[in-house]
């Protein structure tokens, strides 16, 4: 298979960003499409990739549970590896929504992070901890990040409230958390609020592909 066929690739930029799904949608379901749209139109070239379990899905139709977190962190660094091949040189972010960020924070944490000269991580909706369950936090990770991490979170986002993480979160230099004004974990506004669900969507895209610009340097 050509490498190319791995991934879908949105945007032709400088700094790439490699996304990673969430656990119950695909690569190209609304909010991916959207969100890489976006980046793409900043100037971010977007990668796309599917976990093992989406892929089969794709493949038959079967929807399956995502795969156990060592296979997920495998997929990581095999895409990772394989957007290097690709790529050749240049900046190079991962991230990824919900699900799809948390393993890319954790995937983070391995100092080989460097040697692939990965610039950071984004994360679109973390999943700080299961809806209705706010004492179990999913953050023992990040102190050993090895690359800057940025979050988008919703103001009302039941897998961790802007208002709680900011509250709970260490404070960190290396460490950003992007308010997305009225967003639910997909960053929907009510429609009580008024607010228009792309210029939401389109602020969030805005604050990373800034943070990319500012972390696309060489260290």
């Amino acid at each position: 298979m050509d490498l190319a066929e791995k991934f879908l690739v949105e945007g032709d930029g400088n700094a790439t960003l490699l996304l990673a799904h969430g656990a119950g949608a695909p690569m190209d379901s609304v909010f991916m499409n959207e969100l890489s749209n976006a980046l793409s139109n900043l100037g971010v070239r977007v990668m796309r990739f599917e976990f093992p379990y989406m892929a089969l899905r794709r493949e038959d139709g079967r929807k399956r549970p995502p795969n156990n977190q060592r296979q997920l962190l495998a997929s990581w660094w095999e895409h990772i590896q394989l957007a290097r091949d690709l790529l050749g040189s240049g900046p190079l972010f991962i991230g990824g929504k919900s699900m799809g960020g948390r393993m890319a924070s954790m995937a983070a944490t391995d100092p080989a992070v460097a040697a692939k000269e990965v610039r950071g991580c984004l994360c679109f909706g973390y999943p700080f901890h299961p809806p209705g369950k706010p004492d179990n936090w999913r953050i023992d990770h990040f102190s050993d990040v090895q690359v800057p991490l940025w979050i988008a979170q919703g103001e009302r986002d039941p897998f961790g409230r802007y208002d709680e993480v900011v509250r709970r979160l260490p404070a960190s230099s290396s460490l950003a958390v992007h308010r997305v004004v009225d967003g639910d974990h997909d960053f929907r506004p009510t429609k009580r609020s008024g607010l228009d669900p792309a210029t939401i969507l389109g602020g969030a895209a805005k604050a990373a592909a800034d943070f990319m610009r500012e972390h696309s340097t060489s260290r």
